[in-house]
């Protein structure tokens, strides 16, 4: 299961391409002199304006999050889903699972740095670990 609203095609290769290399891409407007979430594909201050991809710090804090129990027979021997909006340096949110982070520590204003993972067959996706 994907929470990152991003899926591989001709507009957003280029992100995911950066991500295999373990760098974040943010949209850049230029009309509007800001960043924007990666899914983004209008500026919202010129929506005929094209977007650029810039690399992001990767630095950002989280905004909230909820905590997924497994479920099943198995439930006890999974860890949770953690899910978080986090927001980045730069300023936009991006929707992202936690790694690493035990959840009852998670408070709004925790510190991440986004990292990387590849699901099997699948392409690099953000996810928020502790900065370090």
């Amino acid at each position: 299961m994907s929470v990152f609203p991003l899926t591989r095609d001709e507009h957003s290769a280029e992100f995911f391409d950066a991500a295999a290399r373990g760098v974040l891409l943010l949209r850049w407007s230029k009309e509007c002199g800001g960043y924007l979430p990666p899914a983004a594909t209008v500026c919202p201050c010129a929506p005929l304006a094209p977007l650029e991809w810039r690399e992001s710090s990767g630095l950002g804090e989280v905004v909230t999050w909820t905590v997924i129990p497994a479920r099943g027979p198995d439930a006890a021997a999974v860890p949770p889903t953690v899910v978080a909006y986090v927001e980045l340096a730069e300023g936009p949110w991006i929707t992202v699972r936690v790694r690493g982070i035990d959840p009852a520590t998670l408070r709004a204003g925790h510190p991440v740095r986004i990292g990387f993972e590849t699901p099997e067959g699948g392409d690099a996706v953000p996810v928020a670990v502790q900065p370090g």
